[in-house]
């Protein structure tokens, strides 16, 4: 996983080809690059980034932000109730107590 921008990138090997290939994973528009180095992956990364940047501005269109801080999420009605009591229980809201628990499972090291 690389970064830049706050554009994720995953990249992978491709052995038979002899090169690596990255897509960026954090948006919805397609953003691909690729190179025979981490340095050479890590300039067309950057690169493709930008040029996305630059293509969004020249049409005059707002680029997609990798996160907005909004997701949906659908459980099972007896998991929503059981978050919605523990939440309670916590006195914190339903948004308030997964972003906590979130935070506590996600936490790096």
């Amino acid at each position: 996983m690389i970064e830049y921008k706050g554009y994720i990138g995953k990249v992978e090997l491709d052995e038979e080809a002899g090169f690596l290939y990255g897509e960026v994973i954090n948006i919805r528009d397609v953003i691909t690059f690729e190179g025979k180095s981490v340095d050479e992956i890590q300039k067309a990364f950057h690169e493709s980034v930008d040029d996305y940047l630059e293509f969004c501005a020249k049409r005059g269109e707002s680029p997609e932000k990798p996160f907005s801080g909004k997701f949906v999420v659908r459980l099972p009605a007896e998991l929503h109730r059981k978050a919605y009591i523990q939440a309670k229980l916590a006195d914190k809201s339903l948004n308030g107590w997964v972003t906590e628990v979130l935070e506590t499972v996600l936490q790096e090291d």
